[in-house]
């Protein structure tokens, strides 16, 4: 993996910067107004949006004066975030770890009796139908990215996805001791 994929995910191993990234699909936020929609500081949020444009992860949209000082707008481009290649085994983990946790704190903001979707699975398959689930999953993603508007848009749900499939390896049922 190259040292700039490495960079990348190790700047989105982080549950802040996952709720950032996911504001920035669906609207052109300032920091400041990043820092009042997930309720952190001004300069908290100034922080974790540097952090993710020097990885890549995310693009300024415009830039337009306020008071004396100039205030960049971000996107996140997921459109073009196809990563490719092998990603080194620690990262997978680190990257594992935030996205869990990521979906510990969505799931406990859940609307109470509401229909959603949870499957939990380790299974055999042949690669055909592997490589068509796999392709489902990338549609379903990508319909909901492309549907995403801005923080509390007129007739919008807010909703959590969280999505990993991969192929392990045959012969690793045990935790390494």
């Amino acid at each position: 993996m190259s040292d700039d994929a490495t960079r990348a995910l190790r700047a989105m191993a982080h549950p802040l910067r996952l709720q950032i990234l996911s504001l920035l699909t669906g609207a052109e936020l300032s920091a400041a107004e990043v820092a009042r929609e997930l309720d952190i500081t001004h300069a908290n949020a100034s922080y974790h949006l540097r952090v993710l444009r020097d990885a890549g992860e995310l693009e300024i949209a415009s830039e337009e004066r306020i008071r004396g000082g100039d205030a960049k707008r971000y996107r996140h481009p997921w459109q073009q975030q196809g990563r490719k290649g092998e990603i080194a085994s620690g990262d997978r983990e680190v990257f594992a770890r935030a996205q869990a946790e990521e979906m510990v704190r969505r799931v406990r903001q859940a609307v109470p009796k509401r229909y959603g979707q949870f499957t939990d699975a380790e299974l055999w398959v042949n690669a055909e139908e592997f490589d068509a689930v796999r392709a489902l999953l990338a549609e379903a993603t990508t319909r909901l990215h492309e549907a995403a508007r801005p923080p509390r848009s007129e007739g919008t749900r807010r909703v959590g996805l969280t999505i990993a499939m991969f192929e392990m390896q045959p012969g690793s049922e045990q935790e390494p001791s």
